[in-house]
């Protein structure tokens, strides 16, 4: 089996590649191609995965190409994990919310639609060429804002393309473990849209766990998401918000806090990033130890800001360690390969899961996945305040691929006036002037 990696000079390449060295099983991955338009990045990767892949005598065979066309014939799996405007690009987009007073995060808010009106045009390209030169090929979309995406891409190819995301899934083994419940003999009741999502029930043999949960303070203050979202708002709720509702729930404070920050979580990013790849293209450098210690730092400051607004205090260790995206990818890639029916929280096009939306809505449900690819299970509607924000945010989502498609400026204003995060008509123009005078990618908003 072929796997072409789209951004495969990208820094977390390497937690795929090393999923990948584990799997040892008939009609795994052999082949790993990887493109990326930066010659420089792919070396630099190329470098890690060979230490990493050091004393594996079935590793995947590695080829590294800036030739999209060339990546992409002969492919089972596509993975598109690219950036747009690299991590300058997101610096940019925090920057330009934080001075209207908005949230500027990658993936919610003005933030995530400056990079989704940046994506989307690129990703759609994307799915045209692998329509045309691998149309058997299944695409797995890591790209943020990925519900967005993979909504942008499914237009060309359909429910061959979904979008994965590890946060559900680490929202679940964190809920169960704090039950005393294997996470992976666990029901997760999830649902909503990528970074817009609830955890509504857990089963173990059958019986809800959650409600136990909710009565009792103690656990719902000993992990992540209780730390946040404080119990008492969860007990409100009656469910576990996804981490990325805390922009939501707490955004005038979380606003402050990414105001008030050193630096934006993009900034930081970018510095860290280009010190890899800097110290990485030195001869002599340990690349794969180089790599561990950057990444390291980047997980152990991940949503920092959220947490000290929050007084949510450090990560715990357990969220340190691996087995988020990358699993994802790799139990999806063996369920379709090999027919190995399992279920998977995943970013797939409605059909008719939630009533509320249309049947071409990419959500964020449990799914059944073989190999004829993912289909959503069957779920409870979600209550009205949910079902407001699901559907707001979709209109808006629905506004930045209108506005990608048409080039029309005026649909862009739209697009982030109706976004829930942005108070103001007049702050949405501003916003639409800020990102087009900063990134040239956004040129072609030119139409009223």
């Amino acid at each position: 089996m072929r796997l072409t990696i789209l951004g495969g000079g990208g820094f977390r390449v390497p937690l795929v590649h090393a999923a990948l060295l584990g799997d040892h099983a008939e009609g795994r991955i052999t082949h790993v191609t990887l493109h990326d338009l930066d010659a420089g990045r792919l070396d630099a990767v190329a470098r890690v995965l060979a230490e990493q892949a050091a004393g594996v005598p079935d590793a995947p065979v590695i080829t590294i190409t800036t030739d999209l066309d060339e990546a992409l014939r002969g492919a089972d799996f596509v993975f598109s994990a690219i950036r747009v405007g690299g991590l300058e690009g997101r610096a940019v987009d925090e920057r330009v919310a934080l001075a209207e007073g908005v949230l500027g995060q990658e993936t919610v808010g003005a933030g995530g639609i400056a990079y989704g009106l940046r994506t989307v045009p690129v990703a759609a390209g994307i799915a045209e060429r692998v329509a045309r030169i691998a149309p058997d090929a299944w695409v797995i979309n890591f790209t943020n804002p990925a519900g967005l995406v993979t909504e942008a891409m499914s237009r060309y190819l359909g429910d061959r393309v979904i979008g994965i995301c590890d946060s559900p899934v680490g929202l679940g083994r964190r809920v169960a473990r704090v039950l005393g419940a294997d996470p992976d003999r666990a029901w997760i009741d999830y649902v909503g849209l990528n970074h817009l999502g609830w955890l509504r029930g857990l089963r173990i043999e059958g019986r809800d766990e959650l409600p136990r949960l909710l009565a009792d303070p103690g656990l719902l203050g000993s992990f992540e998401e209780g730390r946040l979202f404080g119990p008492e708002w969860l007990r409100a709720l009656g469910a576990v918000p996804n981490e990325y509702l805390h922009y939501y729930y707490f955004n005038r404070e979380a606003v402050r806090a990414y105001q008030q920050a050193e630096r934006t979580r993009g900034a930081f990013l970018r510095d860290q990033q280009a010190r890899f790849y800097e110290e990485t293209a030195r001869p002599g450098t340990p690349a794969l130890r180089t790599w561990e210690a950057t990444r390291a730092e980047r997980e152990a400051t991940y949503m920092a800001e959220n947490r000290e607004a929050a007084g949510a205090g450090e990560r715990e260790a357990s969220d340190l360690e691996s087995g988020g995206y990358e699993n994802v990818a790799l139990a999806l890639m063996r369920a379709i390969a090999r027919d190995e029916r399992t279920t998977l929280i995943l970013n797939v096009r409605n059909g008719s899961t939630l009533s509320v939306l249309d049947s071409e809505a990419v959500i964020e449900v449990p799914c059944v996945v073989d190999a004829n690819g993912a289909h959503p299970v069957s779920v409870a509607p979600l209550p009205g305040h949910a079902t407001g924000l699901v559907c707001a945010v979709k209109a808006v989502e629905r506004e930045v691929l209108a506005a990608a498609e048409s080039g029309s400026r005026a649909l862009a204003v739209k697009a982030f006036a109706l976004h829930p995060l942005v108070d103001s008509v007049n702050v949405a123009r501003r916003l639409v002037e800020g990102y087009t005078a900063a990134h040239p990618g956004l040129a072609y908003l030119t139409r009223k």
